[in-house]
């Protein structure tokens, strides 16, 4: 899954007050609040987790009349959404494109990849070591896949096609850190150990992405994650080709096109919600854009740096891997691919989130304009990933 989304988005899409989750009449994602209504900063130098600001966390705020719809989809989602994996003999893994290890010329292949390597500016690492660090944090994802009520992976080995679904989509998703670790790895361009941490105190960290066990807004969200990552991989893909790099190319091409695989597959789950739920639907669609797609890498941390995911997250905007202007581009491509704007029927509230989410995308587009005025005087910052050389943000 991707990370990224620059911070300074962030502050549209608040959408508590006073502390709460703002309620919604109908009740399907109607919830009691659980937590300190004040936001505090947890995480000490000791604590094997990173520092963050715990929020209130909403839980199980679907109704269990709405649990039956998913369980009444199964057959659906076994000839439309399985369909959308590969067997594992098909597909490709990460030693496909690495130095064989066990050939005369393996150290041959490594010098020429390290020379290649050379060529990627170091602002351009800082994105590949981010994009990686969130691709190994996947046992995070399979976790939140399995908080979702009506959908989850109840015994670890259950055979419904949802619980089948999240296994097989996590083990096709766990060959892209596993590729993007040994790449990097071999490179010699990056701090290892540095990276490793990361990675240890972001899965420790978990993330907080505001899905409240409901598979309504947990599918809604992984539809934007999905191609979010699909954009994220495939910019860095053409960025690596301009550096000379072509199998760093070739490495981030094929990862974006199995993000897009599996975009399909949740934007399928969600076209098939509006079909047969299309006022909850919108109304979870508008609550999750409300709160902002929080990046499953929110809560990075190095050790050091308490703002990680906000500086690699600026980085990314400057160089345009991933900006508010893709952000915009997604939620635009959704409410067209959903047909939000041709949904009839919904009730006052419901007509409220669909105009909401159809002119969201170009209040975020005036946004990003203002912020890339402010962006040429962004400061340098050291990443400690890269030996704490300083990169512009």
């Amino acid at each position: 899954m991707a990370s990224l989304v620059a911070f300074h988005t962030q502050m549209l899409f608040c959408s508590r007050r006073d502390g709460r989750w703002n309620a919604r009449s109908r009740g399907v994602f109607m919830a009691s609040a659980h937590g300190s209504s004040v936001p505090t900063k947890v995480g000490t130098q000791n604590s094997p987790s990173a520092p963050r600001d715990f929020h209130i966390q909403v839980t199980h705020s679907l109704p269990p009349k709405k649990i039956e719809i998913f369980k009444s989809l199964e057959g659906w989602a076994e000839s439309n959404i399985l369909v959308h994996l590969k067997p594992v003999e098909k597909c490709w893994q990460p030693q496909d494109f690495l130095p064989d290890p066990s050939s005369e010329g393996f150290y041959d292949e490594v010098r020429e990849l390290r020379e290649r390597s050379k060529e990627i500016p170091d602002d351009h690492l800082v994105c590949l070591v981010g994009d990686m660090v969130t691709e190994e944090a996947l046992p995070t994802y399979q976790t939140m896949l399995n908080t979702l009520d009506g959908v989850r992976d109840e015994t670890g080995a259950s055979t419904t096609p949802w619980a089948s679904w999240t296994r097989a989509w996590t083990a096709e998703e766990n060959r892209h850190g596993d590729l993007l670790n040994k790449y990097l790895y071999l490179s010699g361009r990056v701090d290892m150990k540095q990276i490793e941490k990361t990675i240890q105190y972001l899965i420790g960290s978990g993330m907080d992405p505001g899905t409240e066990n409901n598979p309504y807004l947990g599918f809604i969200y992984t539809s934007f994650q999905e191609r979010a990552t699909f954009i994220s991989h495939g910019n860095t893909a053409r960025f690596a080709k301009q550096h000379g790099d072509l199998k760093l190319a070739q490495i981030c091409g094929i990862i974006a096109s199995d993000e897009k695989r599996h975009e399909t597959a949740y934007t399928k789950i969600v076209e098939k919600l509006f079909e047969i739920d299309p006022e909850d639907t919108v109304l979870g669609f508008a609550d999750m854009m409300r709160k902002k797609i929080s990046m499953p890498a929110h809560l990075m941390y190095d050790g050091r740096d308490e703002n990680l995911f906000e500086h690699f997250s600026a980085v990314a905007q400057r160089l345009g891997v991933y900006t508010a202007k893709d952000y915009a581009d997604i939620l635009e491509f959704l409410v067209n691919r959903w047909k939000i704007a041709d949904l009839t029927g919904l009730s006052s509230e419901g007509n409220k989130a669909q105009d909401f989410v159809c002119t969201l995308a170009s209040r975020i587009r005036r946004l990003e304009e203002r912020a890339q005025a402010k962006a040429k005087q962004a400061p340098t910052m050291p990443f400690s990933w890269i030996f704490d050389r300083k990169v512009q943000l």
